[in-house]
């Protein structure tokens, strides 16, 4: 890790100060699950703290890495290691479903592009038949998407092995070990991986073009509590969302990227043009929340067996008056 990414992260680990000293800001802790804290997953947060949005709205935030994925993360939250968390949504919608008021208040990723990513002898769909996948945990969204991209191509779930791996770096890891013979990896190192020697199969946003990926969550007890802290989030979020997006400040999002992850700053400019070029939808344009996409995901959740019954509402997993009171949505 350079210096500069050092810092950054060190920064957020500990809390932003701001000109007025820390003592006059609101602390604010964010749940971050340990294995995207250094990816592309984690850009708006760190672009809010480097462009001084949370200090501008008087946020002490602190990011507080959870280990254990993404199922850890609505935990940390009943047992108050955190304010407010990063979550993939399947996860909030079960334990919404089981008892928990944990709901989504902002989006953070819409449509991620996850590439199935293959040894160098892998170059059809067919060659994948009776060869070892390394996956997310079946309810996770990037396992439902990467098995109907395998679904569109002619494979069903019979015809290749699965390892269950939480966190794009643990399955970065087991391609590289040869344990693997594909796995998606998300950005950057899909593009990482191409520049070793592997290859691009497909991208999970062939399969799955609209879906709500991961939201920043809070329990609605706490959020009614502590409603002024949680709108200047959501301001601070909706910040950093337009300047990733404005062509403008192009050259700092790159630098972003390139001093918070490992990409090389060709990567960060591949990363860029996935995104925009053209528009994938793959950020929010302010961390609105479509409700197009929650039901999809509810729809994936229910054709997987996750959910009985019937369909619950989209409306049910969200809280929007957050994203209202700042003017978003």
């Amino acid at each position: 890790m350079n210096f500069i990414r050092a810092a950054l992260l060190a920064g957020l680990l500990a809390g932003s100060a701001g000109p007025a000293g820390a003592a006059d800001l609101i602390p604010f802790r964010y749940g971050q699950t340990a294995s995207t804290l250094r990816s592309v997953f984690s850009l708006p947060i760190f672009v809010a703290e480097r462009e001084g949005y949370f200090t501008q709205e008087g946020l002490a935030v602190k990011v507080v890495p959870i280990n254990g994925g993404t199922d850890k993360m609505i935990a940390a939250l009943h047992d108050d290691t955190v304010d407010v968390t990063h979550v993939s949504m399947p996860f909030l919608i079960q334990a919404n479903l089981n008892g928990s008021d944990s709901v989504a208040i902002a989006a953070e990723f819409n449509n991620p592009i996850y590439s199935l990513v293959v040894k160098p002898d892998i170059k059809s769909f067919a060659d994948l038949k009776g060869r070892q996948l390394g996956m997310a945990v079946a309810a996770d969204t990037i396992a439902i998407s990467i098995r109907k991209l395998l679904a569109k191509n002619g494979l069903s779930d019979s015809d290749f092995r699965v390892k269950e791996m939480v966190g794009t770096p643990v399955r970065f890891n087991c391609l590289k070990q040869g344990e693997c013979d594909a796995v998606p990896l998300g950005q950057p190192e899909d593009f990482m991986a191409v520049d070793m020697g592997y290859r691009i199969l497909g991208i999970s946003s062939d399969a799955v073009p609209d879906f709500l990926y991961t939201v920043t969550a809070v329990r609605r007890s706490w959020g009614e509590a502590h409603k002024d802290a949680v709108v200047r989030y959501v301001k601070a979020l909706a910040a950093a969302f337009r300047f990733i997006r404005d062509p403008g400040k192009r050259e700092a999002v790159v630098r972003t990227i390139v001093e918070t992850t490992d990409a090389s700053e060709t990567i960060a400019r591949a990363i860029l043009k996935l995104y925009f070029e053209p528009e994938r939808g793959v950020l929010p344009k302010q961390g609105e929340i479509s409700l197009a996409g929650l039901a999809q995901v509810i729809s994936f959740m229910r054709e997987g067996g996750a959910i009985k019954g019937d369909a619950p509402s989209a409306e049910r997993f969200v809280d929007l008056q957050y994203l209202k009171a700042a003017g978003v949505q």
